[in-house]
This record gives C-alpha cells, sequence and structure tokens, in this order.
C-alpha cells in the first residue's frame, strides 16, 4: 500500500491533522504518517480538542508527535507549509499545501484549516485512486 507522509516542523498540529484524518477517510487507499523535524511532548490541544469534537477522533490516544527519522520510507510526502525549507526525504511525489498554522487563533480560525486539510485529503485520496500521482 502506499505510504503518505505529511511533514511540519513540530509535528504536533496540521500534520496529525492530516494524519488523523486520513486514517479516518482514505485508510483504505493509503497508509497515513505524520512526522516533523522537531517535536513538541504533546499534540496541540485545540487541535485534539476540535478534531475530537467534529469527528469523534482522540489523538491522544492513536498518535504521538515523531521525527522524520521515526516513519518509514514515503511514497508521497506532502509538506504542510511551514515557510521553512524542508528537508530532503525520497519520495515518489512531493506536495506543498501551504496551510497557516492555527495555533493560538480562534475556533473558527482553527476549524477553517481543519476543514482545508478534510477537502485535501479527500483530494490527494482521489489522486492516488486514479493514480495522478504516481
Amino acid at each position: 500500500m502506499i505510504k503518505v507522509g505529511f511533514i511540519c516542523v513540530h509535528n504536533s498540529c496540521r500534520s496529525q491533522i492530516a494524519e488523523a484524518l486520513s486514517k479516518k477517510f482514505a485508510f483504505e487507499v493509503f497508509e497515513a504518517y505524520s512526522a516533523g523535524t522537531e517535536k513538541k511532548d504533546e499534540i496541540n490541544k485545540d487541535a485534539v480538542r476540535l478534531i475530537k469534537k467534529i469527528y469523534d477522533i482522540d489523538m491522544e490516544k492513536t498518535q504521538k508527535s515523531k521525527l522524520l527519522n521515526e516513519i518509514p520510507e514515503l511514497d508521497v510526502l506532502i509538506t504542510m507549509g511551514c515557510n521553512v525549507e524542508c528537508p530532503y526525504l525520497p519520495c515518489r511525489y512531493r506536495e506543498d499545501w501551504g496551510l497557516e498554522d492555527p495555533t493560538g487563533k480562534t475556533d473558527e480560525e482553527f476549524i477553517e484549516t481543519i476543514n482545508l486539510i478534510h477537502k485535501k485529503v479527500l483530494i490527494l485520496k482521489e489522486k492516488v485512486l486514479k493514480k495522478d500521482i504516481i
């Protein structure tokens, strides 16, 4: 099965949301992982709270912050738009989602980012199904 990695600096918010939503909505099409060049002690509390409220997914039970070397070799690499130079990881396809970090913003802004990630996960799922990317 195709392995997709969602990469962000701290692996605490956007990449974790993408991993969680991919595991719920695209599990039959690709395996989802998230990681960062650094990691936090915990997943962003607002992300945990809102993903639990909207999708009934408890990210604290199913995920943890990980470094790049803690995930398998990837077929597809999605960077979240951290405005930093992302590290090179071998993959067959790479895409940047250009998402702003919602950390510290209102719930409405946070939910807007969650909705964007959800849409992008569904688009990615279709691309993989149609073999448009690899």
